[in-house]
């Protein structure tokens, strides 16, 4: 069994229930069919992230993918989840944020690591077709990387921010997913950057104060 400590990974199988994560599923689904539908009737302003936005070519890891930064649901999973993940890590967590995306067939998610507020990463697979993550978990840059092929409520948790991690393109049509975002309390500027920055959990990253 990996050790978070040693190895920087570790899984955890339904560590969301079924009935959770398939109520999140379609949650997320409906959100972007009320997104799509309050553009096109010029209900709100494109410019407008709390029900959510297509990430675009010059800013999104994924562009052209529905995704939603701080989604009240999201981050209430991320306070709700913030004791198993400390459990599982053996660390003290500040919880920074949530995010979601609805994949479509061809999105990739390309080699990266992330930023500071994602420091210790979770992925949960909600609902759709399965589609592995890579996580490269020697913390070099290209190599083969470890597989995870996860199942609704399944959740691999890992050191964001120094293990490259990616998805090759998605053979099936839809696939939906919530990563939840922490820092270890002991890391220098940890605690300035509760919530991402924000005043409360919920609110879109134009509350971020830098």
């Amino acid at each position: 069994m990996a050790s978070f400590k040693k190895d920087k990974y570790v899984f955890i199988k339904e560590a969301v229930p079924r009935e959770l994560a398939n109520f999140l599923y379609n949650y997320f689904l409906i959100k972007q069919k009320v997104y799509d539908i309050a553009c096109k009737e010029r209900y709100i302003s494109p410019f407008e992230q709390m029900l959510g936005y297509y990430e675009s070519m010059d800013g999104g890891q994924v562009p052209g993918a529905y995704g939603n930064y701080g989604d009240i649901a999201g981050d209430t999973i991320l306070l709700r989840m913030q004791d198993i993940v400390e459990k599982k890590t053996n660390l003290k967590l500040y919880p920074n944020y949530s995010y979601h995306r609805n994949y479509k067939k061809g999105d990739e998610l390309t080699r990266h690591v992330d930023r500071f507020s994602c420091e210790v990463t979770t992925t949960i697979f909600l609902g759709g077709d399965k589609w592995p993550i890579y996580v490269d978990i020697t913390g070099g840059r290209n190599n083969k990387g470890k597989k995870f092929d996860l199942k609704p409520g399944d959740m691999v948790i890992y050191r964001g921010d120094i293990l490259e991690h990616w998805r090759e393109p998605l053979q099936g049509n839809l696939c939906v997913q919530l990563f939840l975002h922490y820092t270890d309390v002991k890391k220098k500027g940890s605690e300035k950057n509760i919530y991402d920055g924000r005043p409360c959990v919920g609110l879109p990253n134009w509350f971020i104060k830098e």
